[in-house]
């Protein structure tokens, strides 16, 4: 994550390679230098209680890895596996753009990139539940 720029509300908190870093009381920008850095913005963040559905399931994986909790190469397999697996239910314009790209991410061991496009599926997904219920 050579070149990555961090831009932290106030209290805003950020792991980075297993410490969680808390930003003082203004907005800051924080330049990570350090190529393989392994980033989680807490906010995006989803609680292990809350991961139900296959979406959430991919992004909480995606976390791991971010996290150092995951192995990098099986968390990589294992994402690239579950948006193929996406991709059979998501095939309208947006999300297949969203889905690509997250693809191109992870080959290329961008996962916090990653992350971000699969959360872009969240609502989506919810969307989805609803008409079935």
């Amino acid at each position: 994550m050579s070149g990555l720029i961090l831009k932290l509300a106030p209290g805003e908190r950020v792991l980075i390679n297993g410490a969680v870093i808390e930003n003082g009381d203004r907005r800051s920008r924080i330049s990570i230098k350090t190529p393989n850095a392994r980033i989680l913005r807490l906010r995006d963040a989803i609680h292990p209680d809350d991961v139900g559905t296959p979406v959430s399931r991919l992004c909480y994986a995606a976390q791991l890895v971010l996290s150092g909790d995951a192995e990098p190469e099986r968390g990589r397999r294992d994402l690239m596996k579950g948006i193929e697996q996406l991709s059979q239910v998501f095939d309208d314009r947006d999300s297949r753009i969203a889905l690509d790209g997250a693809t191109a991410d992870v080959a290329s061991g961008n996962i916090y990139q990653a992350l971000r496009r699969l959360r872009s599926l969240l609502p989506r997904e919810a969307r989805l539940f609803a008409q079935l219920a």
